[in-house]
Parts: C-alpha cells; structure tokens; sequence
C-alpha cells in the first residue's frame, strides 16, 4: 500500500492512499496526523489532481544513523561500528519530493541518498520483532550534507541541520510491499550522472536494529523518521573532492518506493 501527503485542490493538503490509480483521501491533513490519529488506512473520495508533497511535515523526532553501509564507511576512513552512530535533524529540514534546495553560496553542499523507516506505533525498549512490528513504511531520503559546516568540530549536527536540505518523498509504502532485507536498490544521481548505488542488504545495522536501539534511551512514536545511513559515493569521499554547485538536478532512487527530483538554488 502506497501512503502519501497530497496536495488538494482547495490549497491545503490532505493524507491520501492510492487506490486505482488515483489518490483517495484519508481523514486527516497529511500523513503525520494520520499517523499520530492512529486511524486505519480507508480509502476515501478519490482527490481530483493531487500531487505528492512532503509526505511527513510534522515528526516528532527525526534521527539519522551515519556510516552505516560498509563501502561509506570504509571511504570515510572507519573501522565498522559495534553500535549505530546515531545523530538528529529538526522537523524544520524536511522538504518535499520535487522541492529546489534553497542554500546560501559558500556551501560545500553534498549528497547522501538514504532509506527512511516511519515509525508506526509507539515504541520503548522494545526489542527486535517488536520494533519491525511498528514500522508504518519506506520513504526516500537525501540527507543532503554541508560539509564545511559539518567538518568545523567532531559534531556533526552544524552539517546537518540546514532548513530545507533534506527532501523526502514522494510516498510512504508499507512493509507488505517492499523489504529493505530483500535488497532494496539504493541510487543517487546528479544531473543524470549516476554517483551511489547499493543494496540495503548491506546495511550494518537494518530498519529493525536502530529503531529497536533508539527506543532503548528514547521513545518513538507515530510519525517519528529514521534515516538509515548512505552507500558509498559521496562527493566529499572523492579525490579532488565535489559538491554541488547551483542548478545542479539531484535524483535521488529506491526500488519499490520511488523517487525525489530536487534542484540546487544557491542564494546570495
């Protein structure tokens, strides 16, 4: 099942599930109240024109795990993790599926194509099979990095953390119809040029491992996004090194899922 926020003909947006070819509505503004509502997923009047925008605007917590696809993490210069290194984004960097990515020059802007895990039910201390229980769906992410902020001390949050660089999108599907365990195509392209790809299978730690670490010390609820980690392939990890520069398209892929279309803006 394919969930989304869609845009509405009257100018707001609505929570919707696709159903024939088309978007039905759900009783609820966008998939975040959906979600936090708890209300099952029937399939309403179909919304004539809609368009999938930023399907989770309003999430309690995101959080991210870094180095967690052994080819990354070996280019970055690391030894593999015995725990995920976890770090956190604000509602604030979220924007939507086709969005531009508005930046101030100066920049070294990079990519980081990542799956994303919605968090379904709430969760605390809960264990493996618990915490792959409560996951609601899929989305793609981008993490898009500023790494000469990111670089300036040993935390990254200051790279990480910029208004609006981190699209997602376009849909939220559901474990029923795709299994990061399988093997989920993960690719990341800019301006067509194809710069990642991997399998989740080569996750270090898989959906069901961080979400189940992560409630250990903090609870997640309804709504809550986790980005996983990205494959090999940035620009940073390249010799000479390559960021993003304005006008650049980034296309950022998952099979089964879908996939984001964002183009750079630097601004003055």
């Amino acid at each position: 099942m394919q969930l989304a926020t869609v845009s509405h003909p009257d100018g707001g947006t609505r929570a919707a599930v696709r159903k024939d070819g088309g978007w039905h509505a759900l009783p609820a503004p966008d998939l975040s109240a959906f979600l936090r509502d708890g209300g099952p997923a029937r399939a309403g009047a179909e919304i004539p024109g809609a368009v999938p925008v930023l399907p989770l605007p309003a999430p309690a917590k995101v959080l991210c795990c870094g180095l967690n696809y052994a080819e990354h993490i070996r280019e970055m210069g690391h030894e593999l993790p015995s725990h995920p290194t976890l770090f956190a984004k604000f509602a604030d960097t979220l924007t939507g599926p086709h969005d531009d990515l508005v930046l101030p020059r100066g920049l070294q802007v990079d990519w980081e194509a990542e799956l994303a895990v919605v968090v379904g039910t709430t969760l605390r201390r809960a264990d493996r099979a618990t915490a792959l229980a409560g996951i609601a769906g899929y989305t793609v992410a981008n993490d898009v990095s500023v790494r000469n902020w990111q670089n300036r001390t040993a935390q990254w949050l200051q790279g990480k953390a910029w208004d609006g660089s981190c699209p997602v999108g376009p849909v939220v599907v559901t474990p029923d119809e795709v299994d990061p365990a399988a093997g989920l195509k993960v690719v990341c392209r800019v301006n067509g040029e194809e710069v990642q790809r991997d399998s989740t299978k080569t996750l270090v730690f898989d959906p069901a491992d961080l979400l189940s670490y992560v409630s250990a010390f903090t609870v997640l609820r309804p709504g809550d996004l986790i980005l996983t980690g990205t494959p090999g392939g940035v620009g940073a990890a390249r010799d000479p090194q390559r960021f993003l520069a304005d006008g650049d398209v980034l296309e950022t892929s998952i099979s089964g899922i879908g996939t984001l279309r964002n183009t750079v803006r630097f601004t003055d």
